[in-house]
């Protein structure tokens, strides 16, 4: 792998850090700017939603320049950001912060994968991919519980700073390894449309926001939910964050395996694990061991059954950009859907647990969106049996 790729990597672990941070810090920003958790959380869906609507158009108007110059102005624009958020005096320059970072990080995911595509030769693009997506997953294992303790030994302020240096350094390197390409691409739209008439690519796309709107309902109040519930101790959570982190390592290294093969078997089940999981946190938020396993049930069955959403989008739609970034938009709403929905229960008063009932309940509407496929599966397994 070129070490360019790596680079790339790093870029994605820096800006998915950064957006995770707020979760695992709400405490010292609801102190900080005088707020509700609830209103901490919905820095959350701030962020989600600039993925949602700037990021394709972002991408988009960019298409015309070359995809290294359009790295490095999407990483200026969510460094600009994040300095804004690790600068904020109030809770509204925070919640702007949050849009522009959300903003260029959903940009710098495509163009970073277009970029690793062109590096390699087409049978190394999965492998190559891996390396760049691999990012998220270890910024749930090491940028999250790091920034947790940058912000207990030396306040909230040095995490979003340690995003920045890690932004500016990430780009400094994309600067200097990442070849400059002959040529611009343009983004071609029209061919992709016919793509969205099919109501069976609608069905992926409900699917994936379930499930990501489930895991997120759950996953933005962890630590509140851990420290005023479950008992433990501020100094033990990013532990068990970590741990979250190394579940979700551990679980999409599992579904990567099995998503081609075995796509629908490994969406229901691992849906079914996550809904399970859900409801025992739910009904038992105050054992400890009970949380634990919880959150490590919710890690390696929530976003790591990503690689299988994505499999079967292809497999509905085919690779085209219009199609994953739309699908990319899909997973955003899902973070949004949660983590709204999550601290509305909050501020209405029904408890700090109940953005878990809510997660099993989209969990729930998961299952149900996949009942239509197994369905026709089924009936096409009888057909197939029935002509042999």
């Amino acid at each position: 792998m070129p070490f360019a790729i790596y680079v790339l990597g790093m870029m994605i672990f820096s800006m998915t850090t950064a957006e995770f941070t707020v979760a695992g810090i709400m405490p010292s920003l609801s102190k900080e700017f005088d707020v509700s958790i609830a209103s901490v959380g919905y820095l959350i869906t701030a962020y989600a939603a600039g993925m949602i609507v700037g990021g394709p158009l972002l991408a988009i108007g960019l298409s015309k320049v070359s995809k290294k110059r359009a790295f490095l102005l999407i990483s200026a624009i969510f460094l600009f950001g994040q300095i804004l958020g690790a600068s904020a005096i109030s809770y509204e320059v925070m919640m702007v912060a949050r849009i522009i970072t959300g903003v260029s990080s959903a940009a710098c995911f495509g163009i970073s994968l277009g970029i690793c595509f062109d590096l390699v030769s087409p049978q190394y693009r999965g492998r190559a991919a891996s390396i760049v997506l691999g990012g998220l997953m270890v910024a749930t294992a090491l940028g999250l519980p790091a920034a947790m303790l940058f912000n207990q030994y030396f306040g909230w302020r040095s995490s979003f700073w340690a995003v920045v240096v890690l932004v500016l350094l990430s780009g400094m390197l994309g600067m200097k390894v990442i070849p400059t390409a002959s040529h611009s691409e343009s983004v071609s739209l029209r061919s992709e449309l016919a793509s969205f008439k099919n109501p069976n690519l609608w069905a992926a796309f409900a699917t994936s926001l379930l499930i990501i709107g489930a895991t997120f309902a759950a996953f933005s109040y962890f630590t509140p939910i851990l420290t005023d519930l479950s008992g433990f101790d501020t100094a033990m959570v990013p532990l068990i964050l970590g741990i979250y982190g190394i579940a979700t390592i551990a679980g999409n290294l599992v579904t990567g395996r099995t998503a081609d093969q075995y796509m629908m078997p490994t969406l229901t089940i691992g849906l079914t694990l996550l809904t399970a999981a859900l409801m025992t946190f739910g009904l038992y938020p105050r054992s400890p061991y009970i949380s634990v396993l919880a959150v490590i049930m919710i890690g390696l069955t929530g976003v790591t059954l990503n690689p299988a959403m994505s499999t079967r989008i292809t497999r509905v739609a085919g690779t085209g950009t219009l199609v994953t970034t739309v699908h990319g938009s899909i997973i955003s709403l899902g973070v949004v859907v949660g983590s709204s929905i999550g601290g509305l229960t909050i501020d209405s008063g029904y408890g700090l647990h109940s953005p878990l009932w809510v997660g099993f309940i989209l969990a729930i509407l998961g299952l149900i969106s996949l009942l239509p496929y197994l369905k026709r599966a089924k009936a096409s397994a009888i057909m197939m049996k029935s002509k042999s």
